[in-house]
């Protein structure tokens, strides 16, 4: 199955208000699930920061086990599961891999990813320098990784944990 190709976009003022109208169908959708808020995640939920146009949410639930049985719900919601990395979450795209408009991660809450996620979402808020930093480096993977979005996540690594590094000198439970 032939993926959507990486294209990064100028940030758009409409992301948020996407997220908050996805949040809210999420929210009643998974409200068995629940065990902490669902979030605006990933290069979308920083402002002005260039970002694949891809809403990134990320739900808190109990545990991997028990939200396996949310999948049904997301389905009806136009979600599809795919296992990727479902060691540490549960993943689905909406509508499909050749056209992604929404990200959804279920993942309990309080785990180290979740931290991390929020940590570095929450350190690119604050700082433009780090933002500008990051949207310089997406440019030059998306350049050089077009049709292999996993190469390009993987290339990021190394200047995701240095942020996540910084951000725990400034709140060491990150």
């Amino acid at each position: 199955m032939t993926e959507e190709p990486i294209r990064l976009t100028a940030y758009s003022p409409a992301w948020p208000a996407l997220y908050e109208a996805e949040r809210a169908r999420l929210e009643a959708a998974l409200a068995p699930w629940l065990a902490g808020p669902i979030e605006h995640i990933g290069s979308t939920a920083v402002p002005d920061l260039i970002a694949k146009p891809t809403i990134d949410i990320m739900a808190g639930v109990r545990d991997l086990a028990s939200s396996m049985d949310a999948r049904p719900a997301l389905l009806a919601l136009g979600y599809r599961y795919f296992p990727y990395r479902a060691d540490v979450m549960h993943w689905f795209c909406k509508p499909s891999l050749q056209l992604r408009t929404h990200h959804l991660h279920l993942v309990p809450a309080g785990s180290a990813l979740w931290s991390e996620r929020l940590a570095f979402r929450d350190f690119l808020r604050q700082s433009r320098d780090a933002a500008a930093e990051y949207a310089a480096l997406k440019m030059a993977l998306a350049a050089e990784y077009p049709m292999d979005r996993e190469a390009y996540t993987d290339a990021k690594a190394s200047f995701v944990n240095s942020i996540l590094q910084r951000a725990r000198k400034i709140h060491p439970s990150a």
